[in-house]
């Protein structure tokens, strides 16, 4: 991942290069000793206008001047100084034209597009250092934890961490053991589950029914207990779960860590519904 973070700017600016030396070499293959019809025309009619054309010698003259070089008569006039011509500055030479114009504008959009590309995907990829979803959160400390769930009817919602917190029962954990990992248990030992709150069938939102004590899902009516553990419904697995760990007395969960839920059959609690089902038609899978 860190190899592409540094891959995406290095491709931006070779791209940028590229296109800006292919433009300005266009541009110098273009210009240089190109003439336009205007700038020809000029030049012919400037020399034109320069000077009447010589008169052509006659036969006599040639015979005069033959004569007074055999006497020794004859006297040379100075050659006149010749003038260079220098033709006048084409103006779509030395300024810039209207190709070049379009060809330099679109190399700076296609530079600048690439630029604000590569800028997304460093941005994308780049890892969140606040807090929220996607990062690891203080949720508190675990006796006060403990106290807000049972109050709230054994459900506690964490609206930043999208988690529900739920309390783990100690006689549940020796099945616990031989089904979840690690970064799980260490929550459910400490007395805590975090459940992240999307179902697995679908993706909606899983609310608590007080009623039952279970999770019910509006949506297609997957049931699952307080533990997120699958009882009813067409979810695949349970519901899925947040790694735990703690820091002191606070309990952190890495809402950056999803941790898939246990497949359909585990029941490490025993927890069969206590009351009426807010939601019905489930079945039993």
């Amino acid at each position: 991942m860190t190899a592409l973070w540094v891959l995406i700017p290095i491709l931006v600016v070779a791209a940028a290069v590229l296109f800006i030396v292919s433009a300005r070499r266009g541009d110098a293959r273009r210009g240089a000793g190109a003439l336009s019809r205007e700038t020809v025309k000029r030049d012919r009619s400037d020399l034109a206008a320069s000077g009447a054309a010589p008169e052509p010698v006659t036969g006599r003259e040639i015979e005069r001047l033959a004569d007074e070089e055999r006497a020794g008569t004859l006297v040379l006039a100075p050659a006149p100084a010749i003038e260079q011509y220098v033709p006048p500055a084409d103006p779509e030479t030395v300024g810039v034209t209207r190709r070049q114009f379009l060809n330099r504008s679109s190399v700076a959009l296609m530079t600048v597009s690439l630029a604000g590309f590569g800028a997304a995907c460093v941005a994308f990829l780049w890892p969140k250092l606040s807090g929220g979803f996607g990062s690891k959160i203080n949720a508190g400390n675990i006796n006060d934890l403990k106290t807000q769930i049972r109050a709230n009817n054994n459900f506690l919602y964490l609206p930043e961490g999208r988690a529900w917190l739920t309390e783990y029962p100690k006689e549940g954990l020796p099945k616990a053991e031989a089904v979840y990992p690690a970064n799980v248990l260490t929550g459910m030992e400490a007395g805590i589950t975090a459940l992240y709150q999307k179902c697995p069938h679908l993706g909606c939102r899983v609310p608590e029914c007080a009623s039952s004590q279970w999770f019910e899902c509006p949506c297609h009516g997957s049931q699952y207990n307080r533990n997120g553990e699958k009882k009813a419904g067409p979810a695949p697995r349970g519901m899925d779960l947040f790694a735990v760990s703690l820091d002191g007395s606070n309990v952190i969960i890495d809402t950056g860590t999803i941790v898939q839920g246990a497949p359909i059959g585990t029941n490490t609690t025993g927890q069969e519904a206590e009351g009426p089902h807010c939601i019905t038609g489930g079945g039993e899978h």
